[in-house]
């Protein structure tokens, strides 16, 4: 341990790792690292606040709207903004003034508009990109610091992993878990009481602020060893579900099989009153951030239909993902075809004409009131 927290002071990042941007927005003091996992990855416990006190609610407070555009924007990096031209109209550089701006090779040396203390004090608030301070278990004193700043009942403890390959981006915390957290909690009397299906839960942070309303949460992913950091994430916060007497299950569920693992000498299977109980009761199904991966996303929507076209009763399905938009030579251009080809199969799961299912699409408007610390941003 003490090997990897020395490396992770200063982390270095390879082109095969993925990073969330939740993890580089949160206050280094969260950061606390407690133990390597079984492929030796550090896992971080991350504590995410919960705005939704009687007090918070009252005033408002959990609203938050973050602005990054400034307000006189350039339409590209080499034109005049409107108040910079008006500027120059009203005295304009003479032959001499032109001169003095050349370099001895006669390129022009652009002096550059000072920054404004309120430009400054907005990057502060919302860029402050900090690297992890690693604080190891054992270290009480750090520790009881953490643990004193919140109380039990407005915080989220979630352990993950961070930099991690793409195939281990289920590790991390995404910030369209945050969304349809968020989403949840706004909604709590559509949710309260049913029984939910949650597809790639990775750490499980939605299923869990879901686990505070729903009667019960199946919090489905692959892989033995996100599944056992999931599952204890959904033990360091039973304190959230327990007013609400909801509970959240941990199962396996590989969207490229088409059955259910019910397997007994297999962690996290199913049992077959577990499976007999989500076809009769589930009304609700949601995935967060799932769709970056083609091959993925094709089978994410085929097992949706399978298990949609069993379910006794008709169900809702929320899907929260984040457009991340890249530029790509094969286009010349900046694009966005993971979001694209999600685009593309949820049209024809919306035309589909089989004669026993019909889906119908509606976007859900993100105006609703943010109760989670996160960016909310308009790619979300």
């Amino acid at each position: 341990v003490a090997d990897l927290a020395e490396e992770m002071d200063n982390p270095t990042f390879r082109s095969d790792t993925v990073l969330s941007d939740v993890h580089l927005h949160c206050p280094s003091r969260r950061h606390l690292m407690v133990r390597p996992n079984a492929v030796g990855q550090p896992v971080f416990l991350s504590y995410f606040k919960l705005l939704w006190s009687t007090e918070d609610l009252a005033s408002g407070k959990h609203v938050t709207e973050i602005t990054t555009g400034r307000e006189h924007q350039c339409r590209s990096g080499d034109e005049l903004c409107d108040k910079d031209r008006s500027n120059i109209k009203k005295g304009e550089l003479n032959s001499e003034g032109v001169e003095a701006l050349l370099d001895d090779d006669g390129d022009l040396e652009v002096i550059r508009k000072p920054r404004s203390a309120s430009d400054l004090e907005a990057e502060g608030l919302l860029r402050d990109i900090v690297c992890p301070v690693i604080l190891m278990k054992g270290k009480e004193d750090a520790f009881e610091d953490e643990e004193q700043e919140f109380t039990c009942s407005d915080v989220v403890k979630i352990e993950h992993t961070m930099a991690t390959p793409l195939e281990d981006v289920g590790k991390q915390v995404w910030r369209a878990a945050f969304l349809l957290a968020d989403y949840i909690l706004f909604k709590r009397d559509t949710f309260r009481c049913c029984s939910v299906l949650e597809l790639g839960g990775g750490t499980g942070i939605t299923s869990i602020i879901m686990g505070t309303v729903a009667k019960r949460v199946y919090c489905t992913d692959v892989g033995e060893d996100l599944l056992a950091m999931c599952e204890q994430n959904v033990a360091l916060n039973k304190h959230l579900m327990e007013p609400g007497g909801g509970e959240v299950k941990v199962k396996e569920l590989d969207w490229l099989k088409d059955e259910f693992c019910t397997d007994p000498e297999a962690p996290y299977s199913w049992s077959e009153e577990e499976i007999a109980d989500l076809v009769d009761q589930c009304s609700v199904i949601m995935a967060a951030d799932v769709f970056y991966d083609d091959d993925l996303t094709d089978a994410f929507f085929r097992t949706l239909y399978r298990i949609t076209h069993n379910l006794r009763n008709s169900c809702t399905v929320y899907l929260a993902l984040e457009k991340r938009l890249n530029f790509t030579l094969r286009h010349l251009d900046v694009t966005c075809e993971a979001y694209s080809h999600f685009r593309n199969t949820l049209n024809d799961l919306e035309n589909l004409q089989d004669g026993k299912m019909k889906y119908t699409v509606e976007p859900i408007k993100l105006g609703f009131c943010q109760f989670l610390v996160y960016e909310r941003i308009e790619q979300l």
